[in-house]
């Protein structure tokens, strides 16, 4: 997979500087746990931003177009949290129909990760969310470092040629869904990954299944991931 690294470590530089000091004011605006007990970092999040999440290109989206709840995740290919993550949003997919889901690139860890991305990309522009979403739980269930090559191979696995997965995950259609992605992550401050926005809500690192169900009840409840 072509990197140009220069142009991709510019393009991240220039994010970072979008979401620090939002990043500085996430502390606990709601009283809410992970599955070990242990607080969770969240803030309310400006809606003119959280807004622009469901504007980007190339998010793999599972569940219904009408749901009433949408939880978004921000994630890296090889972040290690992002892992059990990945089979706890599995799991949720598959016992939450009514829920939908949205997956949004945000490759901060490494230039890998960024390649990896952007073939994932690829899959999701060719053949839609079903096999991008089936290649998110392939390239985060396999061991080591995920990097282009390596995320080339999972993916062709979907039937489509490494050689027009390349072409598709280097053309400026991707590079700009991907920045944007990033970009978004940037403004809403989300510098851990994974990271969730669920309604105007930021949630920093991966609360566990049973936290994420419980926040998601809430929502439907009263609009907010824990009710008062």
């Amino acid at each position: 997979m072509t990197l140009d690294r220069r142009r991709f470590l510019a393009a991240t530089a220039a994010l970072g500087l979008a979401g620090p000091a939002l990043a500085q004011s996430y502390g606990q605006t709601y009283k809410v746990d992970n599955d070990d007990g242990r607080p969770i970092a969240n803030m309310r999040l400006p809606g003119e931003i959280t807004g622009q999440i469901a504007e980007l290109k190339g998010v793999t989206y599972i569940g219904p177009r009408d749901a009433e709840v949408v939880l978004y995740e921000f994630f890296d290919y090889n972040c290690p949290y992002c892992r059990q993550a990945a089979a706890d949003i599995a799991a949720l997919a598959a016992s939450d129909p009514s829920l939908r889901i949205g997956l949004v690139n945000n490759p901060i860890l490494s230039p890998m990760s960024a390649q990896a991305a952007k073939v994932a990309l690829a899959v999701q522009r060719k053949l839609g969310s079903a096999a991008a979403f089936k290649v998110y739980g392939q390239l985060l269930g396999t061991p080591g470092k995920i990097d282009g090559l390596k995320a080339l191979e999972v993916a062709a696995r979907a039937g489509v040629p490494r050689a027009e997965l390349e072409s598709i995950g280097d053309s400026g259609e991707i590079r700009q869904a991907l920045s944007a992605q990033m970009h978004v992550a940037a403004n809403l401050g989300l510098t851990a990954t994974p990271s969730y926005v669920l309604g105007n809500t930021g949630m920093l690192g991966h609360p566990g299944p049973k936290a994420l169900a419980r926040m998601i009840a809430a929502m439907r409840r009263c609009d907010q991931i824990a009710c008062g």
